[in-house]
């Protein structure tokens, strides 16, 4: 364990975390309320992990450009002329000035402070009056960059340049999942909520049915029962899988929407809901219908932005109007209100004085392999 951390968590706590399964704990509170364990999780995780920014239709024409938040670090991911996908830092090189915000299509950027302009790859293209500046080379600079992959049609970036390739990691997952075809699905919605708590306890929640028969009695656990949910061995890898069977209704497709069920699905998979984490920060489920993406922005240990995107079939969004993208947002919307009270719930709870560690139930096995995640690169970083 490094310094940093013994000195934040209690070893006999993090040993409890580390026990297999029918003897684990929970993470302990400070894991969660504690700001400089936050501060360990930047440096360590959202500084050196693939993470999920944005779906590649989001950037599917020439000059298409993004900007994302990794906590600390803006970061503009670009569409260039010859369709290569970059991520770099939006920080000007001269005077720290962003040189773009949001999202939009530009040919170029150029800084509003001293009209220094960069390429969609991040090169400096010109600065302007810089005429006798010693071992100033215009064409040598370049803006900061990150690695970019593409896995399901989410682009990930990462700041750490010596990161293994995160699809050879991800196989035994896309192999589960190759059927609903994430590659070939667009967004057809999206809500946005601030989320006052720590990621975790929203990546957590996701990650369990067990909650279906309290926080989602009516909605969830009629049509995908907490006690026939399972998750798959992972095998150590940065992933987590949760498979949740439906009661056999006799129906296929998403009925309250109307919407047919996703082509190439077996049987099996029409009468289930997936859910999966990439970790730290992408998770998406699915229906027979429907694809589900949460977007997660931490910014501090104890907020977030959520962004909620509803994914279909190009030619399904492409057909669908208003009233029928208005009842899959409704129905989004009432999941997740359902879920902010068990997210704000126990982030109180987390807080209070008198409040320890949790034992974990064999239906959390998500959020144990989650806990073994997040102990291994914290440790050994």
């Amino acid at each position: 364990m490094t310094a940093e951390l013994a000195s934040l968590l209690a070893g006999d706590d993090l040993a409890r975390v580390r026990a297999p399964l029918a003897r684990a704990w929970t993470l302990p509170p400070a894991a969660y309320t504690e700001p400089r364990i936050f501060d360990l999780e930047v440096q360590r995780i959202f500084h050196r992990e693939w993470i999920c920014v944005a779906r590649i239709e989001q950037l599917a024409e020439a000059g298409d450009y993004r900007c994302v938040n990794l906590v600390d670090q803006p970061v503009v991911v670009t569409r260039a002329a010859d369709g290569a996908l970059h991520a770099f830092s939006p920080i000007c090189l001269h005077r720290a000035m962003p040189v773009v915000q949001g999202s939009g299509n530009a040919r170029r950027f150029v800084c509003p402070y001293h009209n220094w302009t960069y390429e969609l790859d991040g090169r400096l293209r010109s600065a302007p009056m810089m005429e006798g500046v010693e071992a100033f080379d215009a064409r040598s600079c370049r803006l900061p960059t990150l690695a970019v992959e593409v896995w399901q049609g989410f682009v990930f970036v990462n700041m750490n340049a010596d990161a293994a390739p995160l699809a050879e990691q991800l196989q035994p997952l896309a192999d589960v999942i190759a059927n609903y075809r994430f590659d070939q699905l667009v967004i057809a919605e999206t809500l946005e909520f601030d989320s006052p708590w720590n990621w975790k306890i929203l990546v957590e929640n996701f990650m369990e049915a067990y909650h279906h028969i309290g926080t989602h009695r009516h909605t969830f656990e009629p049509v995908y029962p907490a006690r026939a949910s399972r998750i798959d061995d992972n095998g150590g890898g940065p992933w987590t899988l949760l498979r949740m069977p439906a009661v056999d209704t006799g129906a296929d497709g998403d009925a309250e929407q109307g919407l047919p069920p996703l082509p190439g699905l077996t049987a099996q998979e029409r009468h289930q809901l997936l859910a999966a984490c990439v970790y730290p920060t992408l998770l998406f489920a699915a229906a027979s219908g429907l694809g589900v993406w949460y977007q997660l922005e931490p910014s501090a240990h104890d907020r977030m932005l959520l962004r909620i995107h509803a994914l279909l079939p190009r030619e399904i969004a492409a057909v669908l109007d208003d009233a029928g993208r208005a009842a899959i947002a409704e129905q989004l919307r009432v999941v997740h209100l359902e879920d902010i009270e068990v997210n704000a719930g126990p982030w109180r709870g987390l807080n209070a004085p008198l409040t320890g560690q949790g034992r974990l139930s064999l239906y959390e096995k998500a959020v144990w392999q989650l806990n073994q995640q997040w102990l291994e690169r914290l440790e050994h970083p």
